[in-house]
């Protein structure tokens, strides 16, 4: 069977948002057929000079418009900033005019994941509004069903608009036992949805 590339895009400045995506990435590779690709965007300043460099010096590489193209699926992560995603994947989504333009997502899933300080810091009104710019890109939102019964028990992070992480004030928490099956479960159900549609 070949390998049909899932788009996993985030932001993370502490590294929360990015430890979730790399489990929702590993929900996606569970799924035979399915490939993670792991992509990140860089920091952008309030001033005008670079802020980082044009290769970034580890973790996943920067995205590029056209994995947006060339992906079945998407899977959007940001930590919360004020009840909305971070500037940085603002900024990314703000210049992908090109990609709406082309119908370049068309009818792909996606599904959303966050980060944030306090369990009542704004994951859910980040992850609603992560979504809007996917529905107008017209993909299909995939959320998390309560058939995860770690979403009726979970004392940290957890929605059914997407996977949640509770990082504490110092970013430091680490990432706990529902909230990495909640991560890893989202994953593979945006992959069996995205291989589904692609064979009709």
């Amino acid at each position: 069977m070949s390998q049909h590339d899932i788009l996993v895009l985030y932001y993370s400045r502490y590294g929360a948002t990015r430890d979730l995506a790399r489990l929702i990435a590993e929900g996606i590779e569970s799924v035979p057929g399915a490939n993670a690709r792991l992509r990140t965007v860089p920091a952008i300043s309030a001033v005008c000079e670079a802020t980082e460099a044009a290769v970034p010096s580890d973790g996943a590489p920067y995205v590029e418009y056209s994995d947006l193209q060339e992906c079945i699926g998407l899977a959007l992560g940001s930590p919360t900033r004020f009840g909305n995603m971070a500037a940085p994947m603002k900024y990314f989504w703000d210049g992908s005019s090109s990609e709406w333009l082309g119908g370049a997502l068309i009818g792909k899933p996606a599904c959303v994941f966050t980060s944030t300080g306090s369990l009542h810091g704004g994951q859910e009104s980040t992850l609603l509004t992560m979504m809007i710019p996917l529905l107008h890109h017209g993909m299909m939102i995939v959320g998390l069903p309560y058939s995860e019964p770690d979403l009726m028990s979970t004392a940290t992070g957890g929605s059914p608009y997407g996977v949640t992480h509770l990082a504490h004030a110092d970013g430091r928490a680490p990432i706990s036992a529902e909230e990495q099956r909640l991560a890893k479960a989202q994953g593979k159900r945006l992959a069996e949805a995205a291989l589904k549609l692609i064979q009709k």
